[in-house]
């Protein structure tokens, strides 16, 4: 009697991933176990164009451009490789733990991973260019993300001009320039930070633009960037009081890349509700949530990390009012590894939020919560800031690690806190949101 038995589904695509994964196969199965070699303009042009191009293109930052088959083809390896290892696209954030739905996830699916091993495992085939997908509309070099949804900016302030050096350590830039073009107070809706093209998009790292109202009031953090976060849009009806007048503080962060350039201008986009408007709820935009200091203090002997070592830092923060958190951007520099935000509730219940396990200095990614999951924490909430520097040859973009590492400000020191964006809200409006909530998610248990 043959004793042979079909094979259960789950064991088919659990022998396709093996095959994959261990390099066995040139091809995958299909859901109906038939076999499937992808090619790229019915497989791969797809994940490429979703999520790839937008960097990778003449205009964009990414080394080369991933537009056609003839751009991608002798990639084929590479982008094996640097998928596989989920160097690419840039999303450090651990997919095991806290909040995993966000509004710009980058990552990719573990079945879009092995498509793409598979491809370049069969020898990277084009297959029919009439499977192509239909092209995207890129945006120019130089022009606004936000206008594509906004129109163009209401107001555009810009930095006094710089000369980038092509050559040595990390350059700061912080000119006061002073604010012009808003006749009135303003409720702003969104900020978009733009670099100067092609140049200021490869050498501005990081930056700020802070308004120092006329009137000695508190500064206003019009616009926060970093490679990988250049916009910020709030929430429907949220938005920051901008006075009129005063001064930019700009906090410009170069980082010498072999090119110099004269006159480098960095701009900053402003959209407003409409005047008159006012939103429903005050946010703060972007704030700092320190783990190397104290009441606003930098505690630079708190970083001292040994040569071929590791060390862990810790920050407390309580919320004096309820709060929503819209987004999750760790700062930290070349050693930096892990950052956790925790949230501990005032019944004692803990819940890590967020983590990044593979920080990487390079990227500034702000990772923004999807509105159906954004934590909404009550008065007293302790957010707990957990960050691990790793000073080893383990640490892919470790300059030395027979150094001794201390607080600074440039890349080869270290720094760590947190960048939340928050809105704090009273206690009327924080029943109202978790009655939201719930709501939602009841409506989500019963379909």
């Amino acid at each position: 009697m043959n004793s042979y038995r079909q094979p259960h589904r789950g064991s088919i695509l659990q022998l396709a991933v093996f095959l994959v994964l261990t390099g066995f196969a040139g091809g995958m199965l299909a859901q109906d176990g038939s076999a499937f070699a992808p090619v790229y303009a019915r497989d791969v042009a797809p994940i490429l164009q979703q999520k790839c191009v937008s960097c990778h293109n003449p205009d964009g930052i990414g080394p080369m451009p991933l537009q056609t088959y003839q751009q991608v083809r002798p990639f084929a390896a590479l982008i094996k490789d640097r998928t596989g290892k989920r160097m690419m696209p840039p999303w450090h954030n651990d997919p095991t733990t806290g909040i995993q739905q966000f509004k710009n996830d980058a990552s990719l699916s573990e079945q879009q991973i092995a498509t793409l091993a598979a491809w370049a495992d069969g020898g990277a085939p084009e297959g029919d260019p009439a499977d192509l997908p239909a092209p995207i509309q890129l945006l120019a070099g130089g022009a606004w993300h936000l206008a594509e949804e906004l129109g163009p900016p209401d107001l555009i302030i810009k930095s006094r001009p710089y000369d980038v050096i092509a050559n040595g350590q990390d350059q700061w830039w912080t000119p006061d320039v002073p604010f012009e073009g808003l006749e009135s107070d303003r409720w702003l809706r969104a900020a978009e930070f733009k670099p100067s093209y092609p140049l200021g998009k490869k050498v501005v790292h990081h930056g700020h633009a802070v308004l120092q109202p006329a009137d000695g009031g508190r500064a206003v953090a019009l616009a926060r960037y970093g490679v990988g976060k250049s916009w910020e849009m709030y929430p429907q009806g949220t938005g920051m009081l901008v006075p009129a007048g005063g001064n930019i503080a700009w906090n410009l962060h170069y980082f010498p890349v072999g090119i110099e350039g004269e006159d480098d201008v960095v701009e900053v986009g402003l959209w407003f509700y409409p005047e008159g408007q006012q939103p429903e709820l005050v946010t703060n935009g972007e704030s700092m949530f320190r783990v190397d200091g104290l009441n606003g203090m930098a505690r630079g002997q708190d970083i001292i990390i040994p040569p071929h070592g590791y060390q862990v830092l810790q920050g407390t923060h309580v919320l004096q009012s309820p709060a929503v958190l819209h987004s999750f951007r760790p700062h930290m520099h070349m050693r930096g590894k892990v950052m956790t935000m925790t949230a501990i509730y005032p019944d004692g219940r803990r819940e890590v939020l967020s983590q990044v396990n593979k920080y990487n200095h390079t990227w500034q990614i702000a990772y923004i919560y999807a509105d159906e999951v954004k934590p909404i924490l009550p008065r007293g909430t302790v957010l707990q800031f957990t960050t691990v520097f790793d000073n080893t040859a383990n640490n892919p973009i470790n300059p030395d690690p027979n150094q001794w590492v201390v607080f600074g400000r440039r890349g080869v020191d270290e720094m760590s806190h947190a960048w939340v964006g928050i809105t704090y809200i009273d206690e009327e409006q924080y029943v109202q949101a978790i009655a939201q909530r719930r709501a939602y998610q009841e409506t989500l248990s019963l379909n």
